[in-house]
């Protein structure tokens, strides 16, 4: 039985109990990809008093992604590529928003208000997005420009997970493999999921870039020009250590034959443009 990578208030199996404002693991990996795991915690620090929230609620899956941390963590590994995430909870900020989102700070989230979020003023606003977003954006702008100068062109993926039901309608998918302006990596994704036929997996579902959820892929990945994707895992795919292993290795999986994919089609193209 493996030991769970899960996070909460009171442990942070990434590193210290100080819970960095930013984490970074294996920034100098040497992998095709850039994993990020924008909802990878649920730790609220104290001075703001739980948000106004019970426990329970700060370990649901309105606070952080179950389970999405520990499948980034092994998919750093496999592929010997950096990692990065927040340090708290979406609900303290929302690193997958811009800053002028609403949603960033959010006053609610599905069926909670967030107390200690409502009556902010923009001052109090702009100092959560100083103090926890702009360190994590730094730090991936970092690995990213630090890969582009090593002449590398990696792949930038997020990982997340997602609730098997929201507001009482089930959702009838394993996976979503959700994608913003630029397809190339979700299509090769789904086209395997599709070949394999043993996950369901739908292309922008449960939510899609209408729902301002490819902040990241669009603000990081697409202006390299990097092959991006963002996928959502149903969490109860994710319910204990055994089961994350199972599905790093298997969207590991994925992303190799994707790549390697995209590789191809990318030969073809010059090919045919050097013999035009």
């Amino acid at each position: 039985m493996r030991k769970s990578a899960y996070i909460n208030n009171d442990t942070d199996t990434r590193g210290d109990a100080a819970h960095d404002v930013v984490q970074l693991i294996n920034a100098q990996g040497k992998g095709e990809v850039v994993f990020v795991c924008e909802h990878a915690s649920c730790f609220v620090p104290d001075e703001f008093a739980g948000l106004g929230l019970d426990a329970d609620a700060l370990k649901s899956h309105v606070a952080w992604d179950p389970g999405a941390w520990a499948v980034a963590q092994e998919l750093s590994a496999i592929f010997d590529a950096p990692l990065v995430a927040p340090g708290v909870s979406r609900l303290v900020y929302d690193c997958n928003r811009p800053a002028q989102a609403q949603s960033a700070v959010p006053q609610k989230s599905e069926i909670y208000d967030i107390p200690g979020n409502i009556g902010l003023s923009d001052a109090d606003r702009l100092s959560r997005a100083e103090r926890f977003y702009l360190p994590y954006r730094n730090a991936l702008t970092t690995v990213l420009e630090n890969a582009v100068s090593a002449g590398q062109r990696p792949a930038f993926i997020t990982i997340h997970s997602f609730t098997p039901v929201y507001h009482g309608a089930k959702r009838m998918l394993d996976l979503g493999i959700l994608h913003d302006t630029d397809a190339r990596l979700a299509d090769e994704i789904l086209n395997i999921t599709s070949i394999e036929g043993e996950l369901v997996a739908k292309s922008n579902e449960p939510y899609g870039p209408e729902d301002g959820v490819t902040y990241t892929l669009a603000e990081h990945a697409i202006p390299r020009g990097l092959p991006n994707v963002m996928i959502e895992i149903r969490n109860d795919l994710l319910s204990d250590a055994d089961a994350q292993h199972a599905m790093a290795v298997r969207l590991a999986g994925y992303f190799k034959t994707a790549l390697a994919n995209l590789d191809d089609d990318l030969s073809g193209d010059l090919k045919r443009e050097e013999a035009s």
